[in-house]
């Protein structure tokens, strides 16, 4: 397919979408508490799992289509055996300018020299908490000192880094400032998301939402103040500030109390192959069936095409996460992709 005789990818709205999400797996090694059970969870069977040839074809369709940003995501990628391959496959797909992966960092230090050899070069890294115990609290795994040992790998690779920290509220509070000093100690931007409505056990409440301004409040108290960074891509999620020093910058996601719906131009793909318009999506569109189909090679990506137009063309004005009329997806974010 040639990209510049596509039309590109744009909803009822008027929003481009040009940034997709790709999912590899559904498994984790971790059991963040607001994101999965510590036991008894059904994981899609392997044999329902996308291959990477299969995943690739899909991007390959929809760089065609206009999509320029590819992020891997989970579950935990990394728990995919030999995802350097597929970070290979995705780095040479023509139009695809710009392809990142969010992990856990568990196995980065495994990992990091082979997919920045592969072709990657942007990592965001989850991580909550420097406090060991308080990590084991919120995983339900003693793994920071191998997180630890990933973040520093990745930094010798090369890698630029973000960190993620999820802010529930009356848990993270003692960690805010010193994540935000770690990360402006060692170049990371540290960006604090806003706890949402996607864990399995109906754990989410509003109350427990650590909002982004409070945040933005104490790090500004304890360690200095934040002016807003010029020019940034307003489709950006995060609203990014630097340090009015110069050393550093801090991001914040606030899904909550500031939906960036109107801006959104992402799409996704599960790990088993099905599209959604938006993280909270209630449908969503099946490519698999196309990929496993007996058509011929012209035929399929037409209909992997049309399937991303059909996603799109259905795609909400927003989530109504502040609205009674709100209803939680019907799967929890490790089957959904990050």
């Amino acid at each position: 397919m040639n990209a510049n005789a596509v039309t590109p990818l744009i909803d009822r709205f008027a929003r481009v979408h040009d940034s997709l999400r790709v999912s590899v797996t559904d498994r984790c090694n971790v059991r963040c508490f607001y994101c999965m059970p510590d036991e008894a969870i059904r994981f899609t069977e392997r044999e329902e799992i996308l291959s990477f040839e299969e995943i690739e074809r899909v991007v390959r369709v929809g760089a065609s289509l206009g999509v320029n940003k590819v992020r891997v995501t989970g579950g935990e990628p990394l728990v995919r055996r030999d995802l350097p391959g597929l970070i290979a496959k995705l780095a040479a797909i023509p139009g695809i300018a710009d392809l990142a992966l969010t992990t856990n960092a568990v196995l980065l230090e495994r990992d990091a020299q082979a997919l920045y050899d592969a072709g990657l070069r942007r990592l965001n890294i989850h991580l909550d908490t420097l406090d060991r115990a308080r990590f084991e609290k919120i995983t339900r795994r003693d793994d920071l000192p191998r997180v630890m040992a990933g973040i520093d790998a990745a930094q010798r690779a090369g890698f630029t880094i973000k960190i993620n920290v999820v802010a529930v509220k009356n848990l993270i509070e003692p960690d805010i400032v010193p994540m935000a000093l770690f990360c402006r100690e060692r170049g990371f931007e540290p960006r604090f998301i806003e706890f949402m409505p996607l864990d399995s056990q109906s754990l989410w409440d509003r109350g427990k939402v650590l909002l982004a301004d409070d945040i933005a409040a104490l790090i500004v108290r304890e360690i200095g103040p934040l002016v807003e960074v010029p020019d940034r891509d307003p489709r950006a999620p995060a609203t990014d500030f630097a340090y009015a020093d110069g050393k550093g910058k801090v991001g914040f996601i606030a899904s909550v109390s500031k939906p960036f719906c109107l801006n959104c131009n992402r799409i996704r793909l599960t790990s088993d192959g099905k599209l959604r318009y938006c993280l909270f999506a209630i449908e969503e569109t099946d490519v698999k069936h196309i990929l496993r189909s007996n058509l011929s090679a012209d035929q399929a990506d037409a209909q992997i095409a049309a399937a991303f137009r059909q996603n799109i063309a259905e795609k909400w004005l927003g989530h109504e996460i502040n609205s009674p009329k709100f209803i939680p997806p019907p799967r929890p974010m490790y089957a959904i992709g990050g």
